[in-house]
């Protein structure tokens, strides 16, 4: 092993985890990022050397650079470590060097993958099977998104956003669907699913995957397959599948048949029917592995989910405050569809674009995926590093789901405007959901402050 690792974006949560991952190794651990966060801190308080901005100096004694999809090429600390000759590798590389040596369990997919892994992350450590984790957001059951196991099993969740989960080799993997997704880095959906066929095939022999039956891309990419597959879906045509689902809020119940056969009814502390897919896709492979049917049904119900995905960030019996990551169409869909379950009487949806290459390939999608939200606010488009695209923006965006819900209220606001105005039209059994995967969580955690303070001067007058 090197002796000295320097992670280029380390602030970011999948980069963070495989510094906790590494340290815990034995590894010195370095870093860098353009701004200190939460995350930055938790880092320098475990024992990495954090930096704050990009400086062909912060690689100085490294042994090996490793840097997340987000950083360019012309990034100084890239040209330093090229200029030395020092090794450059993908974030994703670097998971899979952990990996060596592990039962590989990966999660996969175009949308659900962060609710997967925790699910599959969670049974496997109230299973006692004591796993190294590597996941995409923080699993609030243990309030991180990485952890060092002694057991036999490594559980991670496999990015495809830049092609990277081609370097792993799992024995067992859930495929949640394939969508139109990160066409920048694809160009075409063919490319896409050509990636995810790759994948399929770099199961190991004797392992098993684990694929949604309702997704025809997907099952199409299984038609000559050799190895063992398990197909979860909603429809009793998948191998495992749903009876009798009843959600109530963000909780669900249903019976589970596998093989025309009744399993056991299962509680779910999450809401949403793609949850509930999610969740079968995690009581299968607890199935294949001989997990106790017991500790599966615990998993479920004691499951406190994932950091950003549907989570309520305030509650106060009148207003409910919800903050979650999606960015994709589907996802905003599924979502919102989720949130109708509370029966609040408003559902007022803070939508900030992620990318303005997504907003524009995807701008017809986008139009039509709001139709569960009573109120729309749009804000500026989150560039996640991209550089503006002429006539794409967060007006345009406004403008085309006005096209289609002509009857709603869309507004475009800058995020500076959002709290004020959110607190101008707030009333009694509003529900606000802040969407998106860039920083408009900041705007939910200063509505949420806003609104405890008004609550406590209410309370003290």
């Amino acid at each position: 092993m090197h002796k000295r690792y320097h992670l280029i974006g380390i602030g970011g949560i999948g980069m963070s985890g495989i510094a906790h991952l590494l340290m815990r190794s034995g590894i010195d651990v370095s870093g860098s990022d353009v701004k200190e966060t939460g995350i930055t801190n938790e880092l320098r308080n475990a024992g990495a050397k954090i930096f704050i901005g990009h400086l062909g100096s912060n690689i100085d004694k490294a042994d090996l650079i490793i840097y997340s999809s987000a950083i360019r090429e012309d990034n100084p600390e890239v040209a330093k470590a090229k200029k030395l000759g020092i090794p450059l590798i993908k974030r994703a590389q670097a998971l899979a060097q952990l990996m060596q040596d592990k039962t590989v369990v990966t999660v996969a997919g175009s949308h659900g993958k962060t609710t997967t892994t925790s699910l599959v992350s969670y049974l496997f450590l109230e299973a006692g099977l004591m796993p190294t984790v590597a996941i995409g957001g923080i699993l609030r059951n243990i309030d991180t998104n990485a952890c060092f196991g002694n057991g036999e099993y490594f559980v991670a969740e496999a990015d495809e956003s830049d092609g990277s989960f081609l370097y792993y080799r799992p024995k067992y993997s859930i495929i949640t669907n394939i969508d139109r997704e990160h066409l920048d880095y694809y160009h075409d959906f063919d490319n896409e699913l050509e990636a995810f066929g790759q994948f399929i095939r770099r199961t190991e022999d004797n392992g098993c995957l684990f694929c949604c039956d309702d997704d025809v891309h997907l099952k199409s990419l299984l038609k000559d397959c050799k190895n063992k597959y398990v197909l979860f879906g909603l429809t009793k045509n998948a191998h495992i599948y749903p009876k009798n689902i009843l959600i109530t809020g963000l909780n669900s119940e249903f019976d589970c048949y596998f093989n025309d056969k009744f399993v056991d009814r299962f509680n779910l502390s999450l809401g949403g029917r793609h949850n509930v897919s999610n969740a079968l896709s995690v009581i299968a492979l607890g199935l294949e592995l001989g997990i106790d049917l017991g500790v599966i049904k615990k998993t479920l119900v004691n499951y406190k989910g994932a950091g950003r995905r549907l989570e309520i960030k305030f509650n106060n019996d009148q207003i409910t405050i919800i903050d979650d990551y999606a960015h994709h169409p589907t996802e905003i869909r599924a979502t919102l569809a989720a949130v109708k379950n509370l029966e609040q009487k408003r559902v007022i949806a803070v939508f900030q674009p992620h990318r303005f290459t997504r907003t524009k390939l995807l701008l017809d999608e986008f139009g039509k995926c709001f139709g569960d939200a009573d109120y729309v606010l749009v804000t500026d488009i989150y560039p996640a590093s991209e550089l503006p695209i002429e006539g794409v923006s967060a007006q345009a965006l406004c403008d085309r789901i006005k096209l289609n819900y002509p009857q709603k209220e869309v507004l475009y606001l800058p995020k500076s405007e959002i709290v004020p105005h959110i607190l101008e039209i707030i009333r009694p059994e509003d529900l606000v959901i802040t969407l998106g995967a860039g920083d408009i969580i900041k705007n939910c955690e200063e509505l949420v402050e806003r609104l405890k303070f008004e609550s406590k001067v209410a309370g003290a007058a």
